[in-house]
């Protein structure tokens, strides 16, 4: 027997309702639990019992109290896992977006095939933008699969964001794990087709014999994250790496119809044809159009959005041109870094160690020039190799004396370059971060005396001697003792473990390090893999627990300063050894200035070396000029590297020819004011670039009135954070948790749900450990939707939100269900907020939506809830407007209602209900023309996308609960007769 039940209708079967969904057959139905989510769907074949359901009315006898509509209206809500409005995925997503992280979505929408440079300021949340647009592109059936294109260190955080906030799933395709997943191919088959949803090591999948493979069977959609490292400028030697880059996403961009994000925060890298050709991946046009014309500024900002914090800092607000603040959103970003450059001196042992290697390097440098080209180029590499370790740390100093240098294997000055640069210097696009920290070698001929040198350096250790982790611990006691909890970042992995072995406790020998016995400290480097870097992370935060005297101490070396966010740990930086290129000083600073931190200000402290010849030099020429810019225009500009990196070869240059003595007179030195000269006049010719580009380019394709207007809808369909924080503490309240705080600006609370029903408990205990319920600790509930590991944000897709709402709707629902149950279906309340007899309902609609796509259409099945009101008996119903039906939840009983009295006059009201069936339906049908208009609107510029777009209510709606306001004169004392 065929069943004939259409899409949206409501059945029954198994013992629970579902709805139909638009992919069942005549021979088989595909089921979603009535206020179930897309995880729970079924599959149901003719021979099973299926009847049609009608939802059952409210029962007058299971009376609630004032709370119970507004509770069970947000629990109602909070369960909905796919949106009717235009926005199909935000209902389901486990973030909740800033307003301005909703204005890419908006330029997507309005685009056929997506084409997008998404090169918002660093820690605004580009990722967040980028998985908006991918998850909403994914559930409309704009694009088929997904591939993110990154760096091998950022795969796995990149899986956890797409799978955690996004509900995307998607395989590692790294060196590591391709051959795992190639030898589960069936013949002939291609990796891309067997996993739609993929994060791809760039670095990987950049060789031909790989790249070839991912062209022909590449996703529809592709994001790719740091894409500025992906071009080069058209006046610069471009490395074979950054060609075969380049050549990757030049074949994947041809493809006009495939969806292509890049996402950079620094899409310039100081020049003007490096931003033009990745404009020409988003669109080829872009890499010729005069952008100084009108059509020019007209064709980019279609494709390019880019804002610094400033000008997302407050949103929506009459300055935007809005005529009040009430959708006013205000992100709390760091107001500032404070930076402090701290110096030191050598002790006299080490600046004789220093001395002595000078003049080694110089020596050797001298009499390979003499020798030919490759020679000389080796010798410099190992010079400058040795000078930055010995300036790092004595351990860095030793491993790099006692190791042969990487470039003495070159065949030529070209290879030896090739070999020597990526380690020895700091490259703001260098071809990979993973491997730069070892330290280099500088040993090139055997039975040098460098095996002295190292004895000597080994010899240095400790506070005593070496001066700069002397005033590193001091430094480090002042920042624990304001509350800080600092990041130190070095350049090498030994000076990194060195750190950590003289600054940790010692459990074992019991030995108590210097930063006091309640202060954790760990190293992390490249020695570990991505993921056992997080994992390092998140042992340290856990030893460091929840004690407020606690502190936390990162030793870390550039593995970790990009891509990866540790806002909610530390909210303080220490450059323990300056990089030779700025750019990579702002990244390590980007990793905890950035939203979600909670601090106000930022600390970073510069530690540099007054009397070793080289720091002085960096800070002052590279350093503060980079700072100097991004305090004048708001963001970081980079400095190009071949500048940088002609500076700084003067400096050792002159420190090889003239020794630590005469560094006074670098400044006079002919060849170090050219190369400085140059740098300020590049480096200010490209500030003034970027500051004209920003200003010229600003986002204004969309206008803060149309993301407005779109805020409102998502908050009147989906809850506000109000209207969750509200729920939240009403609803744990009546469940007898136990409370505490919310007194201040913030809002933020904690929660022991110990006492809370079993039920409840058990659904927690997943979502925050069985340890914390089972223990009866504190959960803290913060306003802020940015939340550490452990705490759970006041929005509507935070799973602890999500565990409360259920709970509270499968109670209100089941009658006999054990325990509280603050949220009821019908209720009488008496009350001053009426002067009439007024009924509210809470009805849920049902919708039937067919979507048009570039694959075809959708069928698809969305519910709302909707409160609707009205005064005087059903039959002859005066409706009240929206607001005032809202407003209700708001009023508060001014007495007591008689429970028989209450009963009764809820059963005449349930009764008379379904003369109001036909103002329902016309409510829906006006709810489903709102509904089409808004698919509409969001896609206005792309007229073919909505061509055959209709929104069509399924009747009857449910009305799901049913509440009696009585005006507070007319109330019927206790035991009156009605």
């Amino acid at each position: 027997m065929a069943f004939t039940f259409s899409a949206g209708s409501l059945v029954k079967a198994r013992g629970r309702e579902w709805v139909v969904l638009p992919e069942s057959e005549p021979d088989l139905l595909v089921l979603r639990p009535l206020g179930g989510s897309d995880d729970d769907i079924a599959a149901v074949f003719p021979f099973e019992p299926v009847e049609e359901a009608r939802f059952a009315p409210p029962e007058p006898t299971d009376l609630g109290d004032q709370r119970a509509a507004g509770l069970l209206r947000t629990a109602l809500r909070v369960g909905f896992r796919s949106g009717a409005g235009p926005f199909r995925s935000l209902a389901g997503i486990a973030v909740e977006p800033r307003a301005y992280q909703l204005v890419p979505l908006l330029m997507a929408l309005r685009q056929r095939t997506v084409r997008m440079l998404i090169s918002d300021d660093v820690g605004i949340g580009k990722t967040i933008e980028a998985g908006l647009i991918a998850s909403e592109m994914l559930a409309q059936g704009e694009a088929s699969g997904l591939a993110v294109l990154c760096s091998p260190a950022l795969a796995e955080q990149w899986q956890q964001e797409l799978r955690g906030k996004f509900g995307i799933d998607a395989e590692l395709v790294l060196a590591s794990t391709v051959s795992r997943l190639e030898r589960g191919l069936d013949l002939g088959q291609s990796l891309f087709d067997k996993y739609p949803n993929v994060i791809v090591s760039t670095d990987f999948i950049k060789s031909p014999r790989h790249r070839d493979d991912f062209v022909r069977h590449c996703p529809d959609l592709v994001i790719v994250d740091e894409a500025h490292t992906c071009v080069a400028a058209d006046d610069t030697s471009t490395s074979a790496q950054s060609q075969l880059r380049y050549e990757l996403l030049r074949r994947v961009a041809e493809d006009a119809e495939r969806h292509l994000l890049l996402v950079t925060a620094t899409p310039h890298s100081g020049k003007e044809s490096a931003f033009r050709n990745l404009l020409g991946l988003v669109k080829p046009e872009l890499a010729h159009v005069n952008l100084e014309s009108e059509a020019g500024r007209k064709l980019l900002a279609q494709h390019f959005v880019a804002r610094k914090r400033a000008d997302v800092r407050q949103y929506l607000t009459k300055e935007d041109g809005l005529a009040d603040d009430s959708l006013a959103e205000r992100t709390a970003f760091p107001s500032d870094r404070f930076f402090k450059d701290e110096t030191y001196k050598l002790s006299p042992e080490y600046r004789a160690l220093l001395d002595d290697a000078i003049a080694y390097a110089s020596e050797r440098v001298e009499e390979a020039g003499g020798q030919g080209k490759r020679e000389a180029r080796i010798a410099w590499w190992s010079a400058i190799a040795l000078l930055r370790s010995l300036v790092s740390s004595p351990r860095a100093a030793a491993q790099t004396l006692t190791t042969r240098s990487a470039a003495t294997i070159a065949a030529s000055a070209e290879e030896a370059d090739k070999l020597g640069a990526p380690l020895n210097s700091d490259a703001a696009d260098s071809d990979a971060m993973e491997g730069m920290d070892v330290a280099p070698g500088a040993e090139t001929t055997a039975g040098s005396p460098l095996v002295e040198l190292a004895e000597l350096a080994s010899q240095l250790e400790g506070p005593e001697k070496d001066l700069k982790l002397k005033a590193l611990i001091k430094h480090l006691k002042a920042l624990l003792a304001d509350g800080y909890n600092p990041i130190v970042f070095c350049r090498y992995i030994p000076t990194a473990k060195y750190l950590a072995e003289h600054l940790a406790n010692d459990p074992e020998t019991k030995k108590r390090g210097p930063l006091g016995a309640k202060t954790v400290v760990k190293a992390v480097t490249g020695e570990l893999s991505p993921q056992q870097r997080i994992e390092r992370i998140e042992e340290l935060a856990t030893e460091a627990g929840e004690d407020a005297a606690a502190r936390r101490v990162l030793i870390a070396t550039d593995c970790l300063s990009e891509g990866v966010n540790l806002q909610h740990y530390f909210d303080a930086v220490v450059h323990y050894d300056l990089a030779w290129n700025p750019t990579r000083h702002d990244q390590r600073e980007g990793r905890v200035d950035r939203y979600g931190q909670r601090r106000d200000e930022v600390r970073v402290i510069t530690l540099y070396g007054d009397d070793n010849g080289i720091d002085g030099k960096v800070l002052e020429v590279l350093i503060k000029k980079h700072r100097q810019i991004k305090k004048d225009l708001g963001i970081s500009v980079s400095v190009p590297d071949e500048l940088s990196t002609g500076v700084t070869d003067a400096i050792v240059e002159w420190l090889l020819m003239r020794g630590r003595e005469n560094e006074d007179a670098l400044f006079s030195a002919d060849a170090f004011k050219v190369s400085t000269e140059k740098l300020d006049s590049d480096w200010n010719s490209a500030a003034e670039r970027e500051r004209a580009s920003r200003s010229r380019f600003a986002q204004r394709s969309i206008h803060p009135e149309e993301v407005a207007r779109e805020v409102a809808s998502i908050r009147e369909a989906l809850g506000g954070a109000g209207e969750i924080r509200t729920f939240v503490r009403e609803s744990l309240g009546a469940l007898n948790a136990v409370l505490r705080g919310a007194d201040g600006e913030s809002g933020d609370f904690t929660a022991q749900v110990g006492g809370t029903p079993a039920g409840l408990r058990d659904a927690l205990a997943p979502v925050v450990g069985a340890e914390v319920v089972e223990k009866d600790r504190e959960i803290p509930f913060r306003s802020d939707p940015a939340v550490a590991r452990g705490e759970a944000a006041l929005v509507r897709t935070d799973p602890v939100v999500g565990a409360l709402a259920s709970h509270l709707l499968n109670a209100a629902l089941d009658t006999q269900a054990e325990g509280a149950r603050p949220a009821r279906r019908c209720g009488v309340i008496t009350t001053d907020a009426v002067t009439t007899r007024t009924t509210l309902l809470l009805v849920r609609y049902r919708f039937h939506l067919t979507l048009p796509s570039r694959s075809g259409e959708r069928q698809l099945v969305a519910e709302d809830a909707r409160l609707l009101a009205f005064e005087g008996a059903p039959r002859s119903a005066v409706w009240l407007p929206p607001e005032r039906a809202v407003g209700l939840l708001d009023a508060t009983a001014s007495g007591n209602t008689d429970p028989h009295f209450g009963e009764r006059t809820m059963t005449r009201i349930l009764d008379q209900l379904p003369d109001v069936n036909a103002h329902l339906e016309t409510y829906g049908d006006e709810l489903a023309a709102e509904l089409d208009a808004a698919h509409r609107r969001v896609r206005a510029a792309s007229g073919e996308i909505v061509r055959g777009l209709s929104v069509t209510a399924q009747k009857p709606a449910d009305i799901l609960g049913a509440y009696v306001y009585l005006p507070a004169t007319a109330s019927v004392p206790a035991g009156v007769s009605a």
